[in-house]
């Protein structure tokens, strides 16, 4: 492997390591529930869960285990940002 390229994986591990540097904007995952799979979205600074707990309340264990995973990457949903 060239010097180069160590030179860049050393800089990569640095950045995974100072979690400020990401801002996650927008994204969806597929998370495995009790209940089978959910999509859960993130798209700038909201969050949206197809399961039904989500559209009724705004907030769901789905998105909050993801708030958990990300903190400080991406914003947390407050109950003013809940069901508008």
């Amino acid at each position: 492997m060239d010097y180069s390229m160590i030179s860049k994986m050393e800089k990569a591990k640095k950045y995974a390591k100072e979690r400020e540097r990401f801002i996650f904007k927008s994204f969806q995952v597929s998370v495995e529930g009790s209940n089978g799979p959910h999509l859960v979205t993130y798209d700038g600074g909201k969050w949206s869960c197809d399961c039904s707990f989500f559209q009724t309340r705004g907030r769901c264990s789905h998105t909050m285990s993801l708030e958990i995973i990300l903190e400080g990457m991406v914003d947390i949903a407050y109950e003013d940002q809940q069901k508008e």
